[in-house]
């Protein structure tokens, strides 16, 4: 019998199993899917590489960094861009405006030159400076954002920039969930602007791509070095069927047959834990189930020509009438992707239309790309993923739901949570969920009683 089960094979589900290995547990991991990496998905073939979900990670939050450090992959960056990003609004691209922390403006300079608001706008977003700070603990990203900097850098800046990080509508998004930096700069600073200017000084900004890293070999490479160091006790195509408490113990129903542990780690996206813990835990599968998740889809598609583009990628404001949200130069954004001479683009969907099939989401991102150029382009290599659980959308009151589903947990002794719907979606706090519930379920056996 094995100590610990992790159940799923993402990055939350590897960094917790080799947590566990290095304390000298007995483990099991168990992934349904005959692929490890959850969301992390790179193809590479042709000369080409593509990533399927996430392309890099941020380089201020250590996590993933340290990992490559250990297994001996060296991080590369993007290729220089000024400016890198640019946003398509009222039928016309407009680079983002230097200075910009997170999502918010942080520079006067910045703020003042971009083509991207209007005049009205801008004198909009300066009353931040002498605005009060606000009196509520939490509040939408939406309502936080137009009470602070006004309406119009809501739709046309906050809106693209924050969908392209969380996808689906981000106007519900909880500032405490989502942004608690930023209310952390409003209550310190009271004025926004100015807070993100002294952050910046500090930190850095999203200029020239310094923010922002890969792996030569993609983000996969990560998780084939995780997958080596716990490749003995990895059990692939094998889903947990049911999960049942034992008194003390659990018992694993899988196509194998049964499994005992003294302890679970449960890796999974939101729906799928809350579909197991549902015979016996329904107040965390009411929990889990209320939280919102938005499907999405990439479709990466290969070019033998320069497409006539700039920086890094294009988002896109609500109101263009495309069906993408954005599309990444990916040839443009990072060093060895596509063979000389080609350029590769990605077009990234979310809500219904990322449930089509892949043949038309191939064809709409095609579509959207053409009109976005003004001309006739032919794709030479097309790639599609689908990911129909999405992304975890963080609504007012989540963390106050999480301290509910951690209530709730306190009567399965030896069951603890991983993922992307607890503490962030980025990929550093995806492994700090697995490390934080490997931590639990070491400290949980050593206060069990020995059977």
């Amino acid at each position: 019998m094995a100590q610990v089960a992790v159940v799923g094979g993402g990055w939350a589900g590897l960094s917790a199993a080799l947590a566990l290995k290095e304390a000298g547990v007995d483990f099991l991991l168990l992934e349904a899917s005959p692929r490890l990496g959850g969301k992390v998905r790179t193809h590479k073939g042709e000369g080409f590489l593509v990533e399927g979900g996430p392309d890099a990670s941020v380089r201020y939050k250590k996590e993933v960094l340290e990992l490559g450090e250990r297994f001996g992959l060296t991080p590369i960056g993007t290729l220089p861009a000024k400016p890198a990003a640019w946003i398509l609004r009222k039928g016309k691209a407009h680079p983002l405006p230097e200075g910009l922390l997170q999502i918010v403006p942080g520079d006067l300079k910045g703020l003042y030159r971009t083509s991207l608001l209007s005049l009205s706008g801008k004198l909009r977003a300066l009353y931040d400076l002498f605005l009060p700070r606000g009196a509520k603990e939490d509040e939408s990203l939406k309502e936080f954002v137009e009470r602070r900097l006004g309406p119009e850098v809501f739709a046309a800046l906050v809106a693209p920039l924050a969908g392209g990080i969380y996808g689906g509508e981000p106007e519900e998004l909880s500032m405490r969930a989502a942004f608690p930096q930023l209310l952390d700069l409003e209550r310190k600073h009271r004025s926004l602007i100015l807070g993100a200017m002294r952050a910046r000084r500090t930190r850095g900004s999203r200029e020239g791509g310094s923010l922002f890293f890969s792996f030569q070999e993609g983000l996969s490479a990560l998780t084939r070095k995780l997958a080596e160091e716990v490749a003995e006790r990895i059990l692939l195509a094998t889903p947990l069927l049911a999960l049942e408490p034992l008194g003390g113990r659990y018992r694993l129903h899988t196509p194998r047959g049964p499994l005992e542990v003294e302890a679970v780690v449960l890796a999974t996206p939101a729906p799928v834990a809350a579909h197991l813990l549902r015979p016996f835990l329904p107040e965390a599968t009411a929990l889990l189930k209320g939280i919102p998740h938005t499907p999405a889809a990439t479709v990466s598609l290969a070019f033998k020509e320069d497409l006539p583009v700039a920086g890094h990628g294009l988002l896109i404001a609500k109101g263009e009438g495309y069906r993408a949200r954005g599309f990444t130069w990916t040839h443009q954004k990072w060093p060895g992707r596509a063979p000389e001479g080609f350029s590769l683009a990605r077009a990234y969907f979310s809500g219904e239309v990322a449930r089509l099939s892949e043949a038309e989401l191939a064809r709409v991102a095609l579509e959207d790309l053409r009109r976005f150029l003004g001309q006739e382009v032919r794709a030479e290599r097309t790639w599609v993923f689908r990911f129909p659980e999405g992304m975890p959308a963080y609504r007012v009151g989540h963390l106050e739901r999480m301290e509910r589903l951690e209530m709730s947990l306190l009567k399965a002794p030896g069951l603890f949570l991983a993922g992307n719907y607890l503490e962030g979606v980025g990929l550093p706090e995806v492994v700090r969920s697995g490390r934080k519930a490997a931590q639990r379920a070491l400290g949980y056996l050593a206060l069990a009683p020995t059977p």
